[in-house]
């Protein structure tokens, strides 16, 4: 047999469209019969910075579109029709440059490409993160990294770093780069399954396909753009390629494989899967068709004896840009700069909000609440206590050392969630919700001490949270996720840190909310929006 070798991932073009940020940092050198394009390691910190600013406030043209297409749908429901527009309003406050479009402004990614004829005489990974380090703390993100100082003792870094940036070498003499701000709603749907040659049939994997899809739930914000890959050269392999294709990175691989064992793109499969997903029934997070935007398959090698699948999606916040710096100076992916052109003229139509006064005892917004059904759309006004896990795990433990709930969460409702930096002269900093899952083992505790009895936040929750609200008389509330920007300018009108300051982001915070919207997705009679797709 014959020596075989190509790039297993061969991508056969290149459609993005780059906008100059400098000339500078550039210049080509000849060394011997080579010509050397070498790079100031400021210009490789000038496109991190500049990279990780657009991808925070600012989205693809393409994403923004398939939004726009959603409220042109007939089939689409009102609530895809609703989430759509929130978050094309999103999109448009978060363009301005102050209200990052996600309060979770996510763990910085760098993927990048190095031609062997590319010279920086340094440690690009030091100077991509001395740029991203600019970007956390001179606007108004969030710093969600934390470090561990002990097995047990955390804290936070301050700064948003350390990011992740993997390099690899390539041939040439031109340097390529893909930027994610990547959010952990987003990054925990993320998931590898070691399965056998068993699964590759047309039947079984239609099976698997339909199991899998509902793990995805609501939390990571959809609707997704959804990658599936199917095989592998070793976990590792699988599920960085999940992340490239979710980010759109492999969109142009060959639709066919070879004997060389090349990546490519099943698109017979991609329309099957996302048929699946329409016929969910879960929708742009409170039922409908748009679960997805789009879908990717791609298929991988493997070893006879294994059979990775990754599954995972790029979030409503599809932060990803492509960069490049090569003899002609330094790019970045131009994003959608007038998000606000693609909003209609009118809001889709929708049926009145019930209006709930939080600012009244507890057992009377209870009362309230407890009048209407699941699915029933609200509109809140009122104080709202902060709390996420952090806060959660110390409000546990005291309950564990024999002290009492704290009172704010005796008279408030609850809305995990926390903020971006606070703009000057604004109120509040980005500011939308978290992903309900992570404080659900706290729920029974809690209501059972009489806190928690009604809880704001994204996505599906487990049977203990449907168990304990029928057993205590709570609720809990599902928030659109996505729209934080626009939650901040409109909906939240005073912040204040009430407890555990030291904690930074994760401090609790009382909130003052004006019209911010809501759904009923688990009631107090054992009924959950999402077990009754």
């Amino acid at each position: 047999m014959d020596f075989i070798y190509q790039d297993s991932f061969p991508i056969q073009k290149d459609d993005t469209q780059y906008r100059k940020i400098s000339s500078d940092y550039v210049k080509i050198e000849k060394l011997g019969d080579r010509e050397i394009l070498t790079v100031d390691p400021k210009g490789l910190e000038l496109l991190a910075e500049v990279a990780m600013t657009d991808v925070s406030f600012m989205l693809r043209t393409s994403h923004l579109e398939k939004l726009r297409a959603i409220i042109d749908d007939p089939e689409a429901t009102d609530n895809d029709r609703f989430v759509a527009y929130n978050l094309l309003q999103n999109a448009a406050v978060a363009v301005n440059g102050e209200l990052p479009s996600c309060q979770d402004t996510g763990t910085a990614i760098v993927m990048a490409k190095k031609g062997e004829n590319v010279y920086t005489g340094a440690d690009d990974a030091e100077a991509l993160s001395k740029g991203i380090f600019n970007t956390y703390v001179n606007k108004n993100l969030r710093y969600s990294q934390i470090v561990p100082i002990s097995m047990f003792e955390e804290k936070n870094s301050g700064s948003n770093l350390p990011a992740q940036i993997d390099i690899y070498s390539k041939k040439g003499n031109s340097y390529e780069f893909l930027f994610l701000a990547k959010g952990g709603g987003s990054a925990n749907k993320t998931f590898l399954y070691q399965q056998t040659k068993s699964l590759l049939n047309e039947k079984s994997l239609e099976a698997f396909i339909k199991a899998k899809i509902m793990d995805l739930g609501t939390a990571a914000c959809p609707p997704y753009h959804l990658a599936l890959v199917i095989g592998g050269t070793s976990a590792e392999a699988t599920l960085a390629t999940v992340k490239k294709a979710s980010a759109g990175y492999y969109d142009n691989l060959p639709t066919t494989g070879n004997m060389a064992g090349q990546a490519f793109r099943d698109l017979e499969w991609e329309e099957r899967v996302k048929q699946i997903c329409q016929e969910s029934g879960v929708g742009a997070q409170f039922g409908g068709k748009y679960l997805v935007h789009d879908v990717r398959v791609i298929r991988l090698p493997r070893h006879a004896a294994s059979c990775p699948v990754g599954l995972g999606v790029s979030c409503s916040a599809d932060r990803n840009i492509k960069g490049k710096i090569t003899s002609e100076g330094i790019f970045v992916e131009q994003l959608e700069t007038n998000p606000a052109r693609l909003l209609p003229e009118t809001a889709p139509h929708l049926e009145a909000p019930v209006e709930i006064n939080l600012d009244q005892p507890m057992e009377n917004i209870l009362a309230e609440l407890t009048k209407y059904p699941i699915k029933t759309r609200l509109m809140l006004n009122g104080t709202v206590i902060v709390a996420r896990d952090i806060a959660h795990a110390k409000i546990k433990e005291m309950l564990d050392n024999g002290l009492g709930m704290p009172d704010y969460f005796k008279n408030h409702p609850v809305y995990y969630a926390g903020p971006a930096k606070t703009p000057d002269g604004m109120p509040s900093g980005s500011f939308g919700p978290t992903t309900a899952g992570r404080m659900d083992s706290y729920v029974d505790q809690f209501q059972a001490a009489g806190g928690s009895m009604i809880m704001l936040a994204k996505g599906n929750r487990s049977q203990q949270v449907t168990d304990a609200c029928a057993k205590h008389g709570g609720f809990y509330l599902g928030s659109i996720g996505g729209p934080a920007a626009i939650l901040a300018q409109d909906n939240i009108l005073k912040v204040e840190v009430v407890d555990f300051e030291e904690l930074g982001m994760e401090a609790v915070r009382k909130i003052t909310v004006k019209n911010f919207p809501a759904f009923i997705i688990t009631d107090d009679k054992g009924n959950d929006f999402f077990q009754n797709l």
